[in-house]
């Protein structure tokens, strides 16, 4: 039997470093949420993907899936609603022709630009709340974090 003073305290769940990370993290991305869905009304699929083509250029479904963390249904979807927009456009790749390559419109490339600003905009916004040693910091930390998941 375990000594009772040797019992670990319970989890306070706001001090678990993955909430926090998840909490934060969730609560900026709703914060630029509204942002481009007021502006271009835009759900959070469709941006990923807009902005996954914008930084890219061109790419098959699965590579934007796998790039923004997206299920394939959500790609599909967010794909199907950039299009009825001419936003985005679908090409049969030449050497096989089960592949759709996907592409920005002309127009669907000056929303990119123009939520581009917004997007740098906002996270100059966020890092001058921290400082530039507090920027540091949070970079370096986020990417020690990235490595060992890896």
């Amino acid at each position: 039997m375990a000594n009772e003073t040797t019992e670990k305290p319970p989890l306070i769940l706001e001090n678990f470093l993955p909430y926090r990370l998840n909490k934060a993290a969730e609560a900026i991305s709703q914060r630029f949420a509204s942002l481009y869905r007021e502006q271009y009304g835009l759900t959070r699929p469709e941006w990923r993907t807009l902005a996954t083509l914008g930084q890219f250029g061109v790419l098959t479904a699965t590579a934007i899936g796998a790039h923004s963390s997206m299920h394939k249904t959500k790609v599909s979807r967010a794909v199907f609603a950039l299009e009825q927009r001419y936003w985005l456009r679908r090409k049969r790749d030449e050497a096989d022709r089960r592949i759709e390559n996907l592409e920005l419109t002309p127009a669907g490339r000056k929303v990119y630009a123009d939520l581009a600003k917004v997007a740098h905009a906002f996270e100059a916004e966020l890092l001058s709340n921290l400082g530039p040693r507090g920027e540091k910091e949070l970079k370096a930390g986020l990417a020690a974090l990235e490595a060992y998941f890896r």
